[in-house]
């Protein structure tokens, strides 16, 4: 049986590649300066203007806007020094993507679970902000793929009771912090079902909706390890040194995952922005944005436009 903690429901973001992946190659030194002076631009790309539809109409002329969540997470994103910038690895996504379609960039700020109402109501053109693609996403909207998606366990970083965490027997018997609606909450109730029947003990799930609740809960032993997107806890062991990573997992376990660039559905942006990424990952730009947020692990070869998506559970 499983005891659920429920202090509070939040609808997160998604996840990472497996393989082993160090936090130490994220321990790099944020530019969370409003001017974002060494921000990776692109030159623009004739084949992926000429790919935009002539009757499409951008919420401003002129400018690719974009709905993305400041949560102070990075590496993805976060508010700069003047507390009003959003910076991080997504709005760098953004940035090359509009320099590529001859475009000037807006961001709009938005809670994460505000995005799919957002795009369409058309308070923006397109949204970066962490979103996997899944099959149920794709009746409603376009996807253009940027990066992998890969999840991670983390553990205090002084607890040598638990040294890996790799397939469902591993977690029976522990405490595990996830995020309620998430397709790494769908993936322990999977693995779950495996080890109860199994026969092997049952894991307590927990959630939590703040952060140092969350860190507080890790810390003091209230529970064993915490599954996230890997791109985040990653970040934040290399910043404090208060957690480690025993494992990563596939965002769409056992099926791959990857993240993409949402617009509206049959909009025809998509295909534009899937050139636009090709474009820029067959240039380098794509792989210095990556780099200059540690997320060199997670990126792709190719863009594609609406790939196969996670199944509908």
């Amino acid at each position: 049986m499983i005891r659920i903690f429920r202090y509070a429901m939040v609808a997160a973001t998604t996840a990472v590649l497996a393989g082993a992946l160090s936090p130490a190659l994220y321990a790099i030194t944020p530019d969370l300066s409003p001017e974002q002076k060494d921000r990776p631009r692109s030159e623009k790309v004739p084949e992926a203007i000429a790919a935009v539809p002539k009757d499409f109409k951008f919420v401003k002329e002129r400018t690719l806007t974009v709905g993305i969540a400041a949560t102070n997470l990075l590496p993805l994103g976060a508010y700069a020094s003047d507390t009003r910038t959003v910076v991080g690895n997504e709005a760098d996504i953004a940035q090359i993507v509009a320099d590529s379609l001859g475009l000037k960039l807006e961001l709009v700020p938005i809670a994460w679970a505000d995005w799919p109402l957002g795009l369409v109501s058309g308070r923006f053109d397109a949204v970066i902000s962490n979103v996997t693609v899944t099959e149920a996403r794709k009746e409603k909207f376009d996807f253009s793929t940027y990066r992998q998606d890969v999840l991670g366990f983390y553990v205090k970083s002084d607890n040598d009771k638990i040294k890996s965490i790799a397939e469902p027997k591993d977690v029976a018997g522990l405490k595990v912090i996830v995020s309620s609606g998430t397709s790494q909450e769908q993936i322990l109730l999977n693995w779950l079902k495996q080890n109860k029947d199994a026969g092997l003990p049952p894991t307590d799930l927990q959630y939590y909706d703040d952060g140092a609740v969350r860190s507080l809960a890790l810390q003091s032993g209230r529970a064993d390890t915490y599954l996230t997107p890997n791109a985040f806890e990653a970040f934040n062991a290399a910043q404090t040194g208060k957690t480690r990573l025993v494992g990563t997992v596939k965002g769409g376990w056992p099926l791959d995952a990857e993240i993409a660039v949402v617009t509206r559905k049959g909009s025809g942006l998509a295909e534009a922005v899937t050139v636009a990424l090709n474009a820029q990952i067959k240039s380098g730009t794509y792989a210095k944005v990556l780099a200059r947020w540690g997320l060199s692990s997670e990126a792709i070869g190719q863009s594609r436009t609406n790939p196969p998506g996670l199944p509908k559970s």
